[in-house]
């Protein structure tokens, strides 16, 4: 169960409440817009709870952003509420990776999501790239977004998603047509918040989309790509660190984040 009227004020959806292409649409640009990437938490030991109740405390009522099992399990639930056939899906990142690097587990959640006849996939948990509309789940079709445009390739067994960015099409993750239950999603999120080898567990990161521009913030590192404009970077220091937490990604800042922000400001510029 979630609470629709309040994620509907969260989001600022004000549309009709019915399984419809239409709401899949307006619901998927909305969702990135309001409710900002992060994983601050895995940054101060305090894990994450993926349970319907701790998800809607933060990212509904609690000013706060989440990751991807977050995000989307609310997404999926959402979804689920208004009538429409949702399942669960996993993906491997291979976001930002050289491409020999060794295949990463499959620790991205995703959704398969059954609108008008048709299968699509919806992702609102995917940082800097997240999609902002749904994708026929159709092999090599080029779908312009208002960000970017994306294809779907075909491996066995599912898709690889590819985005055009300034090099070509790059791959964001290897996605698995194999449904997934909740236990696959307790374990891979375990992994991604408290094991070592995780960057969610030393990386400051958020990033959020809007109708105007993508958002992204990783350690110091402030980036703007505005809708047909070009990149910008800026170096922040704590202070701005934390006035962009605020004020660009929406965020409830705490004071216990300082020594995290303090740490990220420090990062040595690359």
């Amino acid at each position: 169960m979630v609470d629709l009227d309040a994620y509907f004020s969260r989001i600022g959806f004000v549309g009709p409440r019915q399984a419809s292409l239409s709401t899949l649409r307006a619901l998927h640009a909305l969702h990135p817009a309001a409710i900002a990437f992060e994983a601050i938490d895995c940054l101060l030991d305090r894990g994450i709870d993926i349970s319907p109740a701790a998800v809607d405390a933060k990212l509904i009522h609690g000013g706060r952003g989440g990751y991807c099992f977050e995000q989307n399990s609310l997404f999926a639930r959402v979804l689920t509420a208004l009538g429409f056939e949702v399942e669960g899906l996993a993906a491997r990142v291979r976001w930002n990776a050289p491409p020999d690097a060794p295949a990463q587990p499959r620790t991205h959640h995703v959704l398969k999501v059954i609108a008008e006849g048709e299968d699509w996939l919806v992702d609102v948990g995917f940082g800097g790239c997240v999609l902002t509309a749904p994708l026929r789940l159709q092999p090599d079709l080029e779908q312009p977004t208002d960000h970017d445009l994306y294809r779907l390739a075909p491996i066995p067994g599912g898709y690889t998603l590819e985005v055009l960015r300034e090099p070509g099409w790059v791959p964001a993750y290897d996605v698995s047509l194999t449904p997934c239950v909740p236990r696959d999603y307790e374990m891979a999120n375990w992994f991604t918040s408290t094991h070592p080898t995780s960057h969610f567990r030393s990386n400051l990161l958020a990033g959020r989309t809007t109708p105007q521009a993508r958002y992204g913030l990783l350690f110091n590192r402030f980036t703007t790509r505005p809708i047909g404009g070009k990149p910008t970077k800026e170096i922040l220091d704590a202070d701005g660190i934390e006035t962009i937490l605020r004020d660009v990604f929406g965020l409830a800042v705490e004071p216990s984040w300082r020594p995290v922000i303090e740490r990220a400001a420090a990062t040595p510029p690359g």
